[in-house]
């Protein structure tokens, strides 16, 4: 019957029994089927970490640089990852750490919400921006 209407027959499910075939022009139904995975991928949100660096003896200044940084970084619709990494003896000062997060997480909490709050582990401390509107 498939070669009379110059068609393909497809096996459907090969493991039933007996097995289920359908009639189909087989090259139409994969052209198709590509052209709607196209469809589902055009609509998809490629979300980038972007990554932003502080250190424990920043100035108010550099501070507020890196914020604009992250706050241009958040307005493209990326998340913000913010390190501080600690050198030598600062790890005896981790709550200084922590003071510098919340600095700067107050500097951009217009644009942004805490994701992940400050965490240490091992020599650095880190901490996931995502932008307000998400």
């Amino acid at each position: 019957m498939a070669i009379e209407k110059r068609l393909d027959l497809v096996k459907i499910a090969p493991q039933a029994k007996p097995p289920v075939c359908k009639i189909m022009d087989y090259g139409k139904y994969k052209f198709e089927q590509a052209k709607k995975e196209k469809e589902a991928k055009k609509k998809q949100k490629v979300i980038n970490v972007k990554e932003v660096r502080l250190s424990l003896n920043i100035e108010q200044h550099d501070l507020t640089v890196k914020a604009n940084r992250a706050i241009s970084f958040l307005s493209k619709g990326d998340k913000v990852k913010v390190t501080l990494r600690f050198k030598g003896r600062e790890m005896g000062y981790t709550k200084l750490g922590y003071d510098v997060m919340n600095k700067f997480s107050e500097l951009i909490s217009e644009v942004s919400t805490i994701e992940k709050k400050p965490k240490l582990e091992g020599r650095s401390m880190t901490m996931f921006l995502a932008p307000k509107n998400a």
